[in-house]
């Protein structure tokens, strides 16, 4: 017989109530049975409860395993589609940005200008050299530029309209006399000296003497107002608001005006002289001797507080009554005609700028002369774009050597710089033996040292412009010379100058004439389509950005850094990462493009959107 099977008292496994507690390991039933299961329990009820709740915990145990792993499974398939997804839209951009099609054979000869462009790399050194490498990589990645870049906030921009050319008062005789005035400084600090001593003859009932420049030993330049200036135009367009003659009647002529006491220097004028000081000091010289002569006169008359239609008069003669001679305009329009390509176009400015006559010269499709032609196409790039960026780098040596800044040029810079200021600027160099001024680190931080042409490049790489832009940069003599701008070229190679879109036959009637050469480089700075100072102290950035912002219509951006805030952010250029240092300098330009009125004591030849000179709608 076979072996005899044990009764449930003697298997000790009759208690395990198996994986829920209620079927034995050996049952071959999906479920317990109430005869077996609980045979001879004591408490059978308890048993059945115990059984249900295990069993409902088992089953909610199963179903959250169930559910944690389909939820892994959506998780993963949604993160393959979207990887998927981002990586096609990746190669789309690629190819968009590179103008490529899917061609091997393009592939391939982007690659190789790649790696032709990493061999030319240059190799920097001295403060910003990791900067400055970190820049080249960035800008070898050919991002696609972002929009703001050739923007203005177009619809709050756009709602001012010029009107400083509206009158509303009637011509005075000038019976009180005559004022004249000889304006020093370089062309900006004399066309903001004409139009306050033109306000200045209103307010006093004067005539004014077409004013002559003084010549400058910075400048060494002897051009007086009609080499620059169209003379006729500046009498007829003003005349219904002052009289204007061209010299002084000739009883005058002969009197010695200092012996008389009617010369007035700018030591006797304080800074930003109220229309108050004018009626008690001026005027009496003036009915006593009928005749006054300033000398100097470089910001000697206060914005605010001013009437308004003197301060209007004051923007009708900034924008309106001064119009630069045919023969700068003409050169000019052959300038801004070659930094715009092929893809010239003549924009409301330009009509301002250069007259209708010449504005015409830019869209003239005659071909240049053979020497013309060198001089355009060894300076431009393949592109036909017509944008162009200007950049006006204020770092001449007579800026470096007012700044008492440091440029990492060792004893040799300090020592020329010192020998300059004692030529050029004897009381500062007095000044800075005598006290004790602020160390060269302290001005920098503080913003008040003139962005470096290394600094300038560093700004424009980090705002996105791209590698291929082309740049004029406006200046002359930049300090450093040809090593330091090679800074600028290795970074953006489409950069030109005056000197080098020109020819020599074209530039030698401005030889020696450094303010009509500024005038060049003012027209072509204001007619950009994108505008960088580095300097916003500087008078021809300050009159160029007024210039696009009256006569732009709310299409031509200015790039206007704040110092301090850039300062801060390149004093940590042994640290700070490429990205960490775009999104910075970024945030702080965009700080800088608000559009607002002008402040309360601010020029109007920088911030003309006032209603003296500009209507808002």
């Amino acid at each position: 017989m076979g072996q005899e099977r044990p009764n449930d008292e003697e298997r000790p496994e009759s208690r395990d109530l198996g994986v829920y507690g209620c079927s034995p390991p050996h049952s071959p039933r999906l479920g317990p049975t109430r005869f077996y299961v609980f045979a001879g329990d004591p408490n059978p009820k308890q048993t059945i409860k115990r059984c249900k709740r295990k069993r409902i915990q088992a089953c909610n145990d199963q179903r959250t395993a169930k559910t944690a792993i389909g939820v892994m499974a959506i998780l993963g398939f949604f993160c393959l589609v979207n990887w998927f997804m981002l990586s096609r839209l990746h190669e789309g951009r690629v190819w968009l940005r590179r103008g490529l099609s899917e061609n091997p054979k393009h592939v391939s000869a982007q690659n190789e200008e790649r790696k032709k462009f990493e061999k030319q790399k240059m190799k920097y050194n001295g403060t910003y050299g990791r900067m400055l490498s970190l820049a080249t990589d960035a800008l070898a990645e050919n991002k696609l530029e972002t929009k703001d870049l050739w923007q203005e906030p177009k619809e709050q921009a756009s709602a001012w309209k010029p009107c400083a050319d509206q009158r509303s008062w009637n011509l005075d005789d000038g019976k009180n006399g005559y004022i004249m005035v000889t304006a020093n400084g370089g062309i900006n600090q004399q066309r903001v000296a004409v139009c306050n001593i033109v306000v200045v003859a209103r307010l006093l009932n004067a005539a004014l003497v077409i004013p002559k420049f003084m010549l400058s030993d910075v400048w060494t330049d002897a051009s007086q107002f009609g080499d620059i200036y169209q003379e006729e135009h500046f009498i007829e367009y003003l005349s219904p608001d002052i009289r204007i003659v061209k010299e002084l009647p000739k009883e005058l002529q002969s009197l010695n005006l200092e012996e008389i006491g009617s010369v007035v220097t700018d030591i006797e004028v304080m800074k930003e002289a109220k229309p108050d000081f004018c009626m008690t000091h001026i005027l009496p010289i003036l009915l006593k001797n009928r005749v006054i002569h300033f000398v100097g006169f470089g910001n000697r008359l206060a914005f605010d507080p001013l009437p308004f239609e003197l301060q209007r008069l004051r923007c009708r003669c900034n924008f309106h009554a001064l119009n630069f001679v045919p023969r700068i305009q003409e050169t000019a329009a052959l300038l801004v005609k070659r930094l715009r390509g092929s893809g010239s176009y003549v924009a409301p400015l330009d009509l301002h700028l250069l007259g209708p006559k010449y504005a015409s010269l830019i869209l003239d499709n005659k071909s240049d002369s053979p020497v013309q032609e060198e001089a355009s196409s060894s300076s431009s790039s393949s592109s036909s774009s017509s944008k162009y960026l200007a950049l006006h780098l204020r770092f001449e040596i007579d800026m470096v050597a007012h700044s008492l800044c440091y440029f990492g040029g060792g004893e040799t810079e300090q020592k020329e710089l010192d020998s300059y200021r004692q030529k050029h600027f004897p009381s500062l160099s007095t000044l800075t033996r005598k006290k004790k001024f602020r160390s060269a680190d302290v001005l920098r931080t503080e913003g008040l040292c003139p962005l470096t042409p290394e600094e300038a490049v560093l700004m424009l790489a980090a705002l996105g412009f791209n590698r291929e832009t082309r740049v004029f940069v406006a200046g002359a003599n930049i300090y450093g010379g040809s090593k330091r701008l090679a800074v600028l070229t290795s970074l953006y190679p489409n950069l030109v100058t005056k000197e080098k879109l020109l020819t020599e036959t074209e530039l030698q009637p401005f030889k020696n004439f450094s303010s009509q050469l500024a005038a060049l480089d003012f027209i072509a700075c204001a007619a950009a389509d994108a505008f960088a100072m580095t300097d916003s102290g500087s008078q021809l950035s300050s009159l160029v950005s007024g210039y696009r912002i009256y006569y732009g219509g709310g299409k031509l951006p200015t790039i206007r850094p704040n110092k301090r805030r850039l300062s801060d952010i390149l004093l940590k250029n042994s640290t700070i990462e490429w990205n960490v240092f775009e999104k910075r300098v970024r945030k702080a330009i965009r700080q800088t493009k608000h559009v607002f009125a002008r402040p309360n004591g601010r020029s109007v030849y920088r911030y003309p959107r006032c209603k003296e000179c500009m209507c808002h709608a």
